[in-house]
């Protein structure tokens, strides 16, 4: 399977993407499993919170270029998250590419370690963060992402959790990340989950409004002449041609 969930441990569920060859690339088939056990852990009282890892040296490089999900099924997948009653905390040790920080984005919480790295590089393949822009943008510093957005520049955990990508990032994720689940374990489940409403609703808000302008660009330009050629040379391993 690409997604390996555990029990409980103290109230904590792990989900781990488990496709490492595939760079942990979000398919059809990853989304359909990750919605299945997102809703089994909302229903489930034993579940506090939700850890979201991986294995390998990815986190998460985004929407699978050889079988790409529906856009419309990746924001309801984000949209699952952002409304789950229960804390979802990002653990990153891996790179993080494109839709994989939408992903990040909509997690409550998340902490990186030194092999984490992020880039935004639709631009680079010729289309856009169109679906992801709508949790990134209410999180990230807005000159950090005018600048990241537009040129798919690469940068480490250190400047991910100074513009707001990421709560903590260190040496050691597991240190960072104790912390954090300590405090969720000795708060109240109903006080999360209202508290986790007040601290989504403004990005909610922006998918109430936006999701349908915005998965029709992302259709639009994933079927354009030009993504056809970045996805291409991507797979290939070569410079677009757009690249002087």
């Amino acid at each position: 399977m690409s997604l390996v969930c555990s029990s409980p441990q103290r109230g904590i569920v792990t989900f781990t993407l488990d496709n490492p060859a595939n760079r942990n690339a979000l398919s059809a088939g990853l989304l359909h499993g990750f919605a299945e056990a997102l809703d089994d852990c909302g229903k489930d009282p034993d579940v506090r919170a939700v850890v979201l890892t991986h294995t390998g040296s990815t986190f998460c490089s985004g929407a699978d270029l050889r079988e790409p999900p529906d856009p419309a099924a990746f924001v309801g997948l984000l949209r699952q998250i952002l409304e789950l009653p229960k804390p979802v905390v990002a653990r990153v040790d891996g790179h993080v590419r494109a839709g994989g920080l939408g992903l990040l984005g909509v997690c409550d919480m998340a902490a990186a370690g030194p092999g984490a790295s992020f880039a935004l590089t639709e631009v680079r393949i010729g289309v856009a963060p169109a679906v992801i822009s709508m949790p990134l943008l209410s999180r990230l510093d807005p000159s950090a992402a005018s600048r990241y957005f537009l040129t798919g520049e690469r940068f480490g955990g250190a400047e991910a959790a100074r513009i707001g990508l990421v709560t903590v990032a260190g040496d050691d994720v597991d240190a960072e990340l104790t912390p954090l689940l300590a405090g969720l374990r000795k708060a109240a489940p109903q006080a999360l989950a209202e508290t986790k409403k007040l601290l989504t609703a403004r990005v909610l808000d922006a998918f109430d409004h936006h999701t349908d302008a915005l998965v029709a660009l992302s259709a639009r330009l994933f079927a354009s002449e030009e993504a056809r050629e970045g996805m291409g040379a991507f797979l290939e391993r070569r410079e677009c041609p757009w690249v002087l």
